[in-house]
């Protein structure tokens, strides 16, 4: 018989950042020690629940008994457990009564093939267990193994010392509406739990669960909990998209998780501030209610944030004047500050802070900020000459970009390092180009984020990041497995976002040749751009695979090694057009067995050197043909891709598999007269060079 179970442990408030994790490890320890255990049906359902204070699983279909099972035991070794005259040995006697079958005899063993050798085996049916002894196990096992931040010593009321994340105070363990007596932190299982700390009386906050799969619907309507943190987090957002009304509420993910994990009950209100901070640049005055205080923002059509803003509280009352009044309090000195410090950082231009750089070390083997920042500058500077910028321009950017992080803002609110620089710069009087790169030279700041607007923006963040990617992995922190402390892979994706997205005809290596000069002066310097060339190659292919390309499709145009990235999205389109055509399969094998061909002819073929085809030496039908063809077809393809045409190059290709096809049925390339068999070698030369212009075509082989 089954029967859904509950299990739910009843604590002290829990950290709210660290709640989704404890919730889950929760459910899915308690779960894999009851599959372990065989207690669960194939098509049994856990779900997980979590609030403030409890942690909780249910899951249907849970077995009462666990099935018996029929059990194959190895014995010993035949040769170990009889004698010279086959009969049981003394070790076979000490094994079975080890084993529990002391009466057991040689005859009532199976004898088999074991490896080389023979053992005897016995077969026996153990009868099921009852699911409190399996339970309990897992239990124990589920709470040892949970994700604590930071585990907490308290004191039992009968005196013991116990250990956990909060203190505990009562564990439900039902199965149907049979009470489980588990014990747990010293407590034991019952159906009692309780209520909301605030929303229930206090003698009225026992609530009996009568039955497992009554347990969200009990604490909703008795205890005025809700259990599930996605019933919570999709309750608060749809309270504050309609309080919001017209306006947009501003509620990133992380922040719904925490407040979700901070409510059993949660109530949107509405709140005010003074409209004189709306003064303050918004994203301070955002940051600092997200931040500190866990509201939510409001703004207007048009992006500009609103003087009312949305608390999430864990009590509902018709009364919530005191509720409003006291978060407005709150919230008013931590705007007052970034008030104040807004007003004091602007006393000081930006350029007045740049000698103080020298005193904040960027790295202890790669110098201060000051120093970095004259290699960023620099960099930016041979960057911007080759876009054609002005490199003035992006050098006064590139010094000034830093300057912020020595301003009281950004030392209150890292997060607004750039943010803070734009402001400060367009207050000083810079150039706007100048304000927006201290903000831009940071994009993309993630997948998906915006990248810089300007060319000077873009000059400065390439720059910014290649100084970071050389410097770093030449003092050996390269990223390692799921380790990358300097975001070394999140700058390499920087880099490339631009050079495809912004099509910059700029040269990999050459822009890691100019990063690498920077670092001149830095004692032991060891040039890793070869290593850092590769990494970036690698990451490059993940970005072409989530745009839609396949694997093939990849490696053919990246396995050339492209040193320029402003159009290779175009030939991965040529390339996958090109796959489709039904003459591709042939020529891209054709193609794989000549690269063979010519990888083993090395040496025959520099011999050959620029003479190329001797047209007297063409004897064979086929070769004079493919030839033919391809002087034919040469100068169509060199329109085609001296226009940018790589769809158009690849599909004039097909044009030659009859003839290529034909090579290759009847023509010996490796003959033995030499001269013949180098020049069938220029031949495919020829046509290898001409097949792999846009791509490496052999890639798409099966």
């Amino acid at each position: 018989m089954t029967q859904t179970l509950l299990i739910e442990l009843l604590t002290e408030e829990l950290p709210p950042k660290a709640l989704a994790k404890l919730g889950k490890a929760f459910a899915d320890g308690i779960v894999n020690g009851l599959k372990s255990r065989d207690f669960l049906e194939a098509d049994s359902v856990a779900t997980a629940y979590a609030t403030p204070r409890r942690l909780a699983v249910s899951i249907t279909k849970v077995r009462a008994v666990s099935p018996d099972k029929s059990i194959r035991e190895k014995v010993l070794p035949v040769s170990v457990a009889l004698d010279a005259n086959g009969n049981g040995t003394p070790p076979l006697a000490k094994k079975l009564a080890a084993l529990g079958f002391p009466d057991l005899t040689v005859a009532d063993l199976e004898r088999a093939q074991d490896g080389k050798a023979e053992s005897f085996f016995y077969t026996y049916t153990a009868s099921g267990s009852a699911l409190q002894a399996g339970l309990q196990a897992a239990l124990e096992d589920s709470v040892a193994k949970l994700p604590i931040p930071k585990v907490m010593s308290y004191q039992r009321p009968d005196g013991a010392t116990v250990q956990f994340v909060r203190p505990a105070h009562a564990l439900v363990a039902l199965h149907g509406d049979a009470v489980l007596p588990l014990t747990l932190l010293g407590l034991t299982g019952g159906n009692v739990t309780e209520g909301h700390r605030f929303l229930t009386a206090p003698g009225q906050r026992a609530v009996t669960i009568a039955n497992a799969d009554a347990y969200v619907a009990t604490l909703k309507a008795d205890g005025k909990v809700l259990a599930s943190v996605e019933d919570r987090k999709e309750q608060i957002r749809a309270e504050l998209l309609a309080k919001a009304g017209a306006d947009t509420v501003l509620m990133p993910e992380s922040l719904l998780d925490e407040v979700s994990a901070l409510v059993e009950w949660p109530v949107v209100y509405e709140c005010k501030f003074e409209d004189e901070f709306l003064a303050v640049p918004q994203e301070c005055l955002i940051l600092t209610m997200q931040t500190n205080q866990k509201y939510f923002a409001l703004t207007d059509a048009n992006g500009k944030l609103r003087s009312r803003f949305l608390i999430v509280s864990n009590i509902a009352t018709d009364t919530p004047a005191a509720i409003i009044g006291g978060n407005e309090r709150v919230v008013r000195p931590r705007l007052s500050d970034a008030k104040f410090f807004f007003e004091q950082d602007k006393k000081k231009t930006l350029e007045s802070r740049l000698p103080l750089l020298k005193n904040v070390v960027y790295h202890n083997k790669l110098g201060t900020q000051a120093e970095r920042s004259d290699r960023v500058t620099a960099l930016a500077g041979a960057i911007a000459a080759k876009l054609g910028a002005d490199v003035a321009l992006t050098e006064r950017a590139a010094r000034l970009s830093k300057a912020d992080l020595l301003t009281d803002m950004v030392g209150e609110f890292p997060e607004l390092q750039g943010i803070m620089g734009t402001y400060y710069a367009r207050n000083d009087g810079e150039k706007e180009d100048v304000a927006l790169a201290a903000s831009e030279h940071y994009q993309p700041r993630f997948a998906g984020d915006a990248l810089p607007s300007t060319v000077t923006g873009t000059a400065v963040a390439l720059a910014d990041k290649l100084e970071t990617l050389v410097g770093i992995w030449a003092i050996g922190l390269q990223p390692t497995g799921d380790k990358d402390p300097f975001a070394l892979r999140r700058h390499a994706l920087g880099v490339l976002r631009m050079l495809i997205e912004k099509r910059l005809s700029l040269s990999i290596s050459g822009l890691l040749a100019d990063a690498a000069k920077q670092f001149n002066a830095v004692a032991g310097f060891k040039d890793p751009t070869t290593e850092v060339a590769a990494f970036m190659l690698d990451r490059l292919r993940g970005i072409l695979r989530e745009r839609g390309f396949s694997v093939n499709e990849i490696e053919a145009v990246v396995a050339q090694n492209p040193d320029r990235l402003d159009d290779i999205v175009q030939r991965l389109e040529a390339v996958q057009a090109f796959a489709a055509l039904p003459e591709s399969a042939s020529l891209a094998a054709a193609n794989k067995r000549i690269t063979n061909i010519l990888k083993k002819n090395e040496e025959a073929l520099a011999a050959v050197g620029e003479a190329g085809v001797n047209v007297a030496l063409l004897k064979d039908v086929a070769e004079v043909n493919l030839n033919a063809a391809v002087v034919r077809v040469l100068p169509e393809i060199d329109a085609a891709f001296n226009q940018g045409d790589f769809a158009g190059t690849l599909k004039t290709l097909a044009q030659l598999k009859n003839e290529v096809d034909a090579f290759f049925n009847d023509v010996m390339v490796m003959a033995e007269d030499v001269a013949l068999r180098n020049n069938r070698l220029a031949l495919l030369s020829s046509l290898h060079g001409m097949m792999n212009r846009v791509a490496d075509i052999s890639k798409l082989a099966v």
